[in-house]
């Protein structure tokens, strides 16, 4: 047991000599590591964001059925309970002409024509059933109590329902778009920690190339296998935890400088406040992911390559 822990001592020793004897190599490595790190936790972050903001998008889409003024209150309440028992729709509330003609006020308060003449012209607006769906991309069972024949007979023949036209491609476009950047950050992710090991994997067989002699000589006086491969992994993994430090430390300045020195709370589409809360109430759980990742990265790329270029035919 001693033995064997003076054994893991060394190997980590050695591993971190290894580093520092091949610092430009480790430079470089670290370089595009962090790179891959800094891009994996923008992209969770922003991930996050965009969910966040879609969530708030979703929330207040709803789909209104306007109804004739000579819908009965017995047919208003058996729509209204028919489209509560779709597992589709978070909720629906209904919206009396009244309502919808206080509302209108006070959305067009500052047009003093226009509501002088929705005064003299009495109250033109229909009264309506708001649906909320729990996901707008997944509406299909709303869509076929829309079109069934004995709720178009309650509808208003000139206002019908908000699901249609511009309104129903707008809701349509927010779907597709949603799914659009769940895929791309998954690619994204997938395709840069690709890139990350491969950078890795070559470094390491530079490095093996560059000592091939001492690595010969110490298999000869009978280093064992893991031995001579631990150090590799031992740097590779020194790689991944410095990225990681390095990589949340720009990402927090990135949120300092966005959020104090330019004071914006919003870059296009990100919501920069919401972010950099999230990042700071997730900082830990963050921090751990980037440390896991990159540790994961580092020793696998290693384990692969002294696998690879460091072949003994010798029992382990």
């Amino acid at each position: 047991m001693k033995h064997k822990f003076i054994t893991f001592t060394r190997i980590i020793r050695t591993g971190a000599l290894n580093f520092v004897r091949n610092t430009w190599l480790a430079m470089a490595a670290i370089a595009v590591m962090v790179v891959t790190l800094t891009i994996i936790l923008f992209s969770l972050v922003t991930s996050a964001t965009f969910n966040n903001s879609i969530a708030q998008i979703n929330s207040k889409i709803n789909i209104s059925i306007y109804l004739k003024d000579s819908v009965t209150d017995q047919q208003r309440i058996d729509l209204m309970n028919q489209l509560r028992a779709l597992p589709e729709v978070k909720g629906v509330n209904y919206v009396s002409k009244d309502q919808a003609l206080a509302e209108y006020k006070v959305e067009n308060a500052n047009n003093k024509d226009l509501l002088t003449a929705i005064n003299e012209t009495g109250n033109p607006l229909p009264a309506s059933i708001q649906v909320s769906p729990v996901d707008p991309s997944k509406i299909d069972q709303v869509q076929k109590v829309l079109s069934q024949s004995s709720t178009v007979d309650l509808e208003d023949p000139q206002a019908g329902t908000s699901y249609s036209g511009d309104r129903k491609a707008a809701i349509d476009k927010i779907a597709h778009a949603t799914d659009i950047l769940k895929r791309v950050g998954v690619v994204a992710v997938a395709v840069f920690a690709l890139i990350s090991m491969l950078i890795i994997f070559n470094t390491i067989q530079m490095a093996i190339f560059n000592r091939r002699d001492e690595l010969t000589i110490m298999r000869l006086l009978g280093a064992g296998t893991w031995y001579i491969r631990g150090p590799f992994v031992v740097e590779s993994i020194i790689y991944g935890i410095l990225s990681a430090l390095i990589s949340i430390a720009l990402i927090n300045t990135l949120f300092v400088v966005a959020s104090s020195g330019l004071k914006a709370s919003s870059l296009g589409l990100l919501d920069i406040s919401y972010a950099n809360t999230y990042f700071r109430h997730n900082f830990w759980w963050l921090l751990t992911m980037q440390l896991t990742v990159g540790i994961v990265i580092g020793a696998a790329s290693s384990v692969i390559a002294t696998r690879r270029y460091l072949k003994f035919k010798s029992p382990k």
